[in-house]
């Protein structure tokens, strides 16, 4: 932020030449201006087609996207900058010049063409309708053809000069090219569009019927070496099928298929039985087993048992019974005993076991049948399995043939589908061939009118160019500048405090102090407000007495001034105030006041100073090539000093500048405080550094820097104005 205002106050300090600048440039902008043509402005307009597809016969039946659209616009727009069309309104222009009257002409001749002779303007008429009706360029290695290319640019026609003033573009979504032009004349600016227009009509058209016939030759053959290609494979497929005697070797293949699978399921049915029938044969050879026989002799033997136990009992009953003379209850004995034996009886009945020695002869016939139909399953299968091998052999004969049909199948197949897609493109060529797209200037370009005068705002543009280029000179200046001129800039380049400012003054001849109350200088009196400032800061540091020793970096800073308008501060509030001139290279304060003591003869003799309340003492030097302790040895300085203390209060040493470093640091090393005077305009150069150093390592000795000899800054300015005017 303060890098901006000091920016700000140097752009103030020269508004005069920010003001001046401008003006003078827009004065002759004016006049310069005046002489400009007018200027028209004519328009056109072209259809394309590739958004409005009304008047198309044949439209695509996928839309477009947006991004694919607009590609297309932009490549038209940049075809109709393109040289090679440009160059062919370039050439109707100069023919039009070349075979018209001085009248018809849209511009002034220039030189060349004024002082072409008729056999002159005849051959270059032929060269360059020759070179229109080729759509050539000139070549510009030939020099006659550079010389025609060279008079085209001289009158303005030159493709690069055409194109300068040609606007293309479209609008929104639209489907319609503008195009703009502006020129001198009306007409002119007309032609250039009506022209460039159908020039680019005609080259377009040409294109797209000359791609469109490349096109279709390229299909045509394509498509006659496709079929070909279909013809050759379809002819050595049925070479094969005639030598290896195949009808249809699917058909066949499916058949013997059939075959096989009928042969399988007799030979299982045959297995099958095989084993049914030795099965069965095997269950009646059982049936002839002489076990079976005792275990049908075995069961009867325990029934038989209790039958014969049954009946010896009853017997032995019936024989009681009878002894009994018939007793009751010997008959239920009997009776009970009589049913048991029943039941014995019918027991037998049940346990019957079938003899199978009485169906023998049954199951021998039935064996011998079964035996016959097991030897002819078997012999079945053996005659199956033969014929199956046989169709087996056959089938793998179809096997490879298979292979290599389908082999053969497969590459028609794909010879088929190039052929029907070059086919396909072929018609959708023929048919876009038939009904092309072609571009339609549907709004020719007429004189346009003149458009409003751009004077104005030329010269207003003179004049704000004119200002910022100062603008950036100043700030260029102000960045490359690193002099100091503010205490900011002092402060933060020495890294201590400024005490203060003071303003640059005329002349310092009335800084006497007999005229220093008296005079109403406005710089003056400015001057010495600033200066209480100071003395304000210096007087709060330490108390009196104090002896205050004012070096600086270089000569000619405003030491001598400063000195003498601080001491004059220093007595308007009742100090006694005694000024040293310890410059002797430079002695201005004793220049000033020649009947000043000198301090050679006070520190070398008995000499003494009177000092008043309110009154200002001056110890001057005779000058030379001295410095203090050349003039008086130490303890004589600080015993004089000492006395000089005791008389003023305030003691203020001008010393050398600091590249005198031995004479500076002399009166600095006897002084209570030190304070260093810096110019403002001037910059700190690298051997200022240590000299810098130096100050900085005095520490609580060193109070500050006053920067003097600054612009007038414009809040104090104001201030002392109030002040003056009161």
């Amino acid at each position: 932020m303060n890098e901006f205002l000091l920016f700000i106050r140097l752009l103030q300090r020269n508004k005069v030449t920010l003001i001046l600048v401008p003006l003078i440039t827009v004065i002759v902008c004016y006049f310069l201006v005046q002489e400009l043509p007018d200027s028209y402005k004519s328009h056109a307009r072209i259809a394309t087609g590739l958004v409005d597809k009304t008047d198309q016969v044949i439209t695509e039946s996928k839309d477009e996207q947006d991004s694919e659209i607009a590609r297309k616009f932009e490549s038209l727009m940049q075809m109709m900058r393109l040289k090679k069309i440009v160059d062919q309104v370039s050439y109707r222009l100069i023919l039009n010049d070349l075979k018209s009257v001085k009248d018809s002409t849209w511009r002034s001749p220039v030189k060349q063409l004024k002082e072409m002779s008729k056999v002159d303007k005849a051959r270059a008429i032929a060269l360059i309708t020759r070179k229109y009706k080729k759509r050539e360029e000139l070549f510009l290695s030939n020099p006659y053809e550079n010389s025609i290319n060279k008079l085209i640019e001289d009158m303005g026609y030159g493709s690069d000069a055409l194109k300068e003033k040609l606007t293309i573009f479209r609008t929104g979504t639209g489907d319609y090219i503008n195009l703009e032009y502006e020129a001198e004349n009306a007409n002119l600016a007309a032609f250039v569009l009506n022209t460039l227009c159908q020039e680019f009509i005609a080259s377009n058209s040409s294109r797209i019927v000359e791609n469109s016939k490349r096109t279709i030759d390229f299909l045509q053959n394509f498509l006659q070496q496709k079929q070909v290609a279909l013809n050759e494979r379809m002819n050595t497929l049925r070479n094969f099928k005639i030598q290896n005697r195949v009808l249809n070797l699917q058909e066949m293949a499916k058949s013997i298929y059939g075959q096989m699978a009928d042969f399988e399921t007799r030979r299982e049915v045959a297995e099958k039985d095989i084993i049914a029938y030795q099965a069965a044969i095997n269950n009646i050879d059982s049936k002839f087993n002489p076990a079976d026989r005792k275990y049908y002799e075995s069961t009867l033997i325990s029934v038989n048992k209790d039958i014969v136990n049954s009946k010896i009992a009853l017997k032995e009953l019936n024989t009681s019974y009878i002894l009994s003379n018939y007793d009751g209850k010997i008959k239920k004995s009997v009776d009970s005993l009589q049913n048991k034996l029943t039941e014995q009886i019918a027991d037998a009945s049940d346990k019957y076991i079938y003899n199978p020695m009485s169906a023998k002869q049954d199951l021998v016939t039935q064996k011998l049948g079964m035996e016959i139909s097991l030897d002819l399953a078997k012999n079945s299968v053996n005659s199956i399995q033969g014929e199956l091998n046989r169709l087996n052999r056959k089938f793998d004969g179809l096997v490879p043939n298979e292979a290599k049909i389908q082999e053969f199948e497969t590459g028609i197949d794909i010879a088929s589908k190039e052929y029907i897609e070059a086919l396909q493109r072929y018609n959708d060529a023929s048919l876009q061939f038939s009904f092309p797209v072609y571009l339609n200037l549907i709004e020719k370009s007429m004189p346009g009118e003149v458009l409003a005068s751009k004077k104005m705002v030329l010269v207003v543009l003179s004049g704000v160019i004119s200002l910022t280029f100062c603008v950036f000179v100043f700030f260029i200046l102000f960045y490359l500048d690193k002099s100091i001129r503010y205490p900011i800039q002092l402060a933060n380049a020495v890294d201590k405090p400024v005490l203060g400012y003071l303003n640059k003054l005329e002349s310092i001849s009335n800084l006497s102090l007999s005229s220093m109350n008296s005079s109403n200088e406005k710089s003056l009196i400015l001057y010495k407000n600033l200066i209480r400032s100071i003395r304000y800061e210096l007087d709060e540091e330490l108390n009196d007495p104090k002896s205050i020793a004012i070096s600086s970096l270089t000569s000619n800073v405003g030491k001598t001034s400063l000195i003498l308008t601080l001491a004059w501060a220093f007595s308007k509030i009742n100090k006694t105030v005694l000024i040293i001139d310890g410059s002797f290279g430079h002695p201005a304060i004793s220049k000033l006041n020649p009947d000043s003591d000198l301090l050679e003869n006070f520190f070398n003799g008995d000499t003494t100073i009177k000092a008043s309340s309110g009154q200002i003492s001056i110890l001057g030097n005779s000058g030379g090539d001295n410095s203090l302790l050349e003039i008086a040895d130490e303890k004589q300085i600080v015993r004089k000093f000492e006395l000089l203390k005791t008389q003023f209060d305030i003691i203020l040493i001008e010393t050398d500048s600091l590249s005198y470093m031995n004479k500076a640091k002399e009166w600095i090393s006897f002084a209570d405080r030190v304070v260093t005077v810096f110019a403002a305009g001037h910059s700190i150069s690298h051997e200022d550094l240590s000299k810098i150093q130096y100050l900085n390592s005095l520490d609580d000795k060193f109070s500050g820097w006053i920067l003097t000899n600054t612009e007038s800054m414009p809040e104090q300015a104001g201030k002392i104005r109030k002040e003056i005017e009161v």
